[in-house]
């Protein structure tokens, strides 16, 4: 251990100590609402690269997703798909440009909640979780379906929704009523849940009730009062 002691004045060459290269497996996920997985794998490789140069270490970068923003992508880039521009209602109502994923010769869809009712897409003075909405998750899901796709995977991290998925459900032709019969608003937010007493199905776009779509949801973490994680 001697031989290899530095003193302040005269720092060593971490580098020259490493014959063989390194392999080094860079595999981050997201910041919340900062930098992406990609975005940060990059960075660390940056810095890697100040100490070892390309014959010192290879570094292999392998961002992961949890089923948050940038899950449709990273999938589709992996599974050499294609993206389709969409315009749905983002989750306070206002029209936003979204994006949905198609792999496997047109057959999936890939999808991200976030892509549509992220956190991200609210300003800050607007963050109140009774009043956003996922109707543009439905919206999203009614495009796959037109499209013929057998199976829809939903990455559902990073939402800054609260309604339970009823947004999706009445762009998707569910109804939602009170006790009068009456229909709540639609895309109401978890606020006009209050109201709910009655669910009706009647009108559920056909290839759902036909049982003709398949929906997965891609999430990190398992909701015992929902189902089991898949």
């Amino acid at each position: 251990m001697s031989s290899v002691a530095s003193s302040s004045s005269n720092p060593v060459n971490i580098a020259s100590f490493h014959c063989v290269p390194l392999r080094i497996l860079v595999a981050p996920s997201g910041f919340k609402e900062s930098l992406g997985p990609e975005q940060i794998a990059d960075a660390i490789e940056t810095g890697v690269r100040q100490v070892f140069d390309a014959q010192q270490a290879i570094v292999h970068k392998l961002p992961l997703h949890d089923g948050g923003e940038g899950f449709c992508k990273a999938l589709v880039y992996a599974k050499q798909g294609y993206l389709l521009e969409a315009t749905v209602m983002g989750p306070v109502g206002n029209p936003i440009s979204s994006q949905l994923g198609f792999i496997d010769s047109g057959r999936t869809a890939v999808l991200d909640m976030a892509a549509a009712a992220g956190l991200r897409m609210v300003p800050k003075n607007m963050r109140d979780p009774t009043i956003t909405t996922t109707y543009g998750v439905g919206e999203l899901i009614l495009h796959a379906l037109n499209a013929g796709c057998r199976k829809i995977i939903i990455g559902c991290g990073d939402s800054g929704t609260s309604d339970g998925g009823a947004g999706m459900l009445q762009a998707l032709g569910v109804r939602l009523l009170d006790k009068s019969g009456k229909e709540l608003p639609r895309a109401g937010g978890g606020k006009s849940l209050v109201n709910l007493h009655r669910i009706w199905w009647g009108g559920v776009h056909p290839r759902l009730r036909e049982d003709a779509g398949k929906l997965r949801l891609a999430a990190h973490l398992r909701n015992l009062l929902a189902c089991d994680r898949v």
